[in-house]
């Protein structure tokens, strides 16, 4: 069976977009607090969004990845904390669903020109919202059932057409594996995002676009 990273290789966006990563990992406070060996395992072009709900860990996380990820040329995105993004030299910020519903932050002042901007959106009205904010993608949530929601699912089918009438490409996201991750190699998406798919074994295919 092909791996996540083959799979991703095999999409063909709705968005053609060569500069975006097409595997993110997630980090989690309680599924990934030490995300250092998964990074490390990580194929050069993919990308990790630092995810962490105490400040203080954010920083201590997010300095201590920062010279990982450039060594490994993966991108690191810092979720929530443009300041901190910034003073780490991060590759790019993502924002959660609730700043988005909140319209244009500082952040926008402050951007890097060559930042990644991500958003979480859980519905065509929110990736409408993240779209005229200007972000680069959203990864919408949740695909398949998780462990966190497990009644709450968009479906491969829904999802599809959600990403496929996006104005910003779309990162599949939530009970993504390998073997779900086929059912989603026609749906436009431009890649997978997640914690357990990325955690469970080592990619050793570039997950860039660059790379083929």
């Amino acid at each position: 069976m092909p791996t996540l990273a083959e799979v991703a290789r095999q999409l063909k966006p709705a968005h053609p977009v060569e500069l975006l990563p097409r595997l993110i990992l997630m980090t989690d406070s309680i599924r990934l607090p030490y995300p250092d060996a998964t990074v490390l395992s990580l194929a050069p072009g993919s990308a990790v969004i630092l995810r962490e709900r105490a400040r203080a860990r954010l920083a201590v996380l997010a300095h201590r990845l920062s010279p990982l990820c450039r060594a490994r040329r993966i991108r690191l995105l810092v979720a929530g904390d443009w300041r901190l993004a910034r003073e780490v030299g991060a590759d790019g910020l993502h924002l959660p669903e609730a700043v988005i519903r909140h319209g244009p932050g500082h952040w926008r002042r402050v951007r890097r020109r060559d930042w990644i901007v991500t958003a979480a959106a859980h519905s065509p009205i929110a990736i409408r919202l993240a779209a005229r904010l200007g972000v680069d993608a959203v990864l919408l949530s949740p695909v398949f059932a998780t462990a966190s929601h497990p009644d709450a699912r968009i479906g491969p089918l829904r999802f599809a057409r959600w990403a496929r009438e996006s104005p910003v490409p779309v990162y599949a996201l939530g009970g993504i594996d390998a073997a779900r991750a086929r059912r989603l190699r026609g749906s436009g998406a431009i890649g997978f995002a997640g914690i357990g798919g990325l955690t469970r074994a080592n990619q050793t295919v570039s997950s860039s676009p660059s790379a083929e």
